[in-house]
């Protein structure tokens, strides 16, 4: 009782706040409803300033919240054909995130970034979006202003993407009688689902190639967003280090693996592995679509309560370096994309 009493009316509000924006996210699904919510929650907060009572329910939305909808991405993944069919696409994924993460931690000391605004847009930018921001966020112990910055970064590209990659793709000579080399470029070039899909299905349509591209396409970004498991791994051990010999001086005693451990993360595996062994079964993967929606819903919830806890000035004010800094990763993840594409006799 003590829990609702403290935090029903801010959960409520982040509900009512995410309602509107995950229905207009599912009319308009290149935009989606995160980005949405956050600019809704942000001109919200504009006006009402001071939440009152209202604020320990929007914390805990933007942060407990946010987690669980990590947790229930892990309903989404097949990992028997993610090895499968995706296993191709390896050295692709492999090389086009080792890039963004290099891209975004020079960047982070050249632009004289925020290290978790650059962590975020890195991330975000080489795995899949706000699904990995949302992973990576609690991670780093990013504020709401840093994890607003980086999702409305990662729109950006995300729409310039899906409307540019098909004519991208068509300049350069991708094979048009396959969606194999097109899908294969989306998947591992295009972070969001929704903007893989979108520029995938718009191949298809414009080669009248079925449902190959798309097929392809989703297979490499579901591939692609397993490596949320290592990188939070990795990321949470760097936070944990750092905070060690800060508190110690240059000692690393205090350092916990355990307590640096993310146990979300965890349960997002035992999540996939779950899913993956009831698949292998003849379980319908139809049973795990209302799962596949609430975290979506939840990442809306989520970003609506970080809106609410963000300066939209602040971000108007230091939006160009980030923006600079996405530019740089996406780009960096385009040339290496392709290049590893054509050295691989892909296109």
């Amino acid at each position: 009782m003590t829990f609702l009493r403290n935090n029903l009316l801010g959960i409520f509000i982040c509900f009512l706040v995410a309602l509107p924006a995950w229905l207009l996210g599912q009319r308009f699904p290149v935009v989606g409803g995160a980005v949405l919510a956050i600019l809704f929650g942000m001109v919200i907060t504009s006006v009402w300033r001071e939440h009152g009572t209202a604020q320990p329910g929007i914390n805990w939305t933007s942060k407990i919240v946010l987690q669980a909808a990590v947790v229930l991405l892990g309903f989404g993944m097949n990992l028997g054909v993610i090895i499968k069919t995706g296993i191709f696409s390896l050295p692709i994924i492999l090389s086009t995130i080792t890039t963004s993460l290099v891209v975004a931690w020079v960047l982070h000391r050249w632009l004289k970034i925020s290290r978790n605004t650059s962590a975020l847009i890195g991330v975000g930018s080489s795995i899949c979006g706000g699904s990995a921001i949302a992973a990576a966020a609690p991670v780093v112990k990013a504020d709401s202003n840093e994890i607003a910055q980086s999702v409305s970064v990662i729109f950006l590209f995300n729409a310039l993407a899906a409307l540019l990659f098909p004519l991208l793709g068509h300049l350069i000579g991708f094979d048009t009688t396959s969606g194999e080399a097109f899908g294969i470029f989306a998947g591992t070039a295009i972070n969001d689902t929704s903007s893989v899909t979108a520029a995938a299905a718009t191949w298809d349509s414009m080669w009248d190639l079925g449902t190959q591209t798309l097929d392809e396409a989703v297979t490499v970004k579901l591939t692609r967003a397993l490596a949320i498991i290592p990188v939070t791994l990795l990321l949470a051990l760097l936070v944990a280090k750092k905070q060690a010999a800060q508190t110690e001086g240059a000692s690393l005693s205090t350092f916990s693996m355990k307590r640096a451990f993310p146990m979300f993360i965890l349960y997002f595996v035992l999540a996939a592995v779950f899913t993956t062994l009831c698949l292998q079964i003849g379980v319908s993967g139809e049973v795990f679509q209302p799962l596949k929606e609430l975290a979506k819903f939840f990442i809306v919830m989520a970003m609506a309560a970080i809106g609410l806890n963000s300066n939209i000035v602040t971000l108007i004010k230091s939006g160009g370096k980030p923006i600079l800094l996405g530019a740089c990763c996406w780009a960096g993840i385009t040339i290496v994309s392709l290049l590893v594409q054509h050295v691989l006799g892909i296109w």
